[in-house]
């Protein structure tokens, strides 16, 4: 149980830092509603963070 908390821990530190470094502090908080929306099954949430990725793949 305490592996797949520090795996899942290090699987999200990595991916909050690619999103980062390349999608700067918008990719952070798409990743954050993303999280958020899946954890409280949020459709709304879920909808935004698409939204926001959607944006940050075209402008990319």
């Amino acid at each position: 149980m305490f592996f797949f908390q520090l795996l899942s821990a290090a699987i999200g530190f990595a991916m909050e830092q690619l999103l980062q470094s390349r999608y700067g502090s918008l990719g952070v908080i798409a990743l954050a509603l993303l999280g958020i929306g899946a954890r409280a099954r949020n459709k709304a949430c879920l909808s935004a963070s698409a939204v926001l990725f959607l944006l940050l793949m075209a402008q990319a």
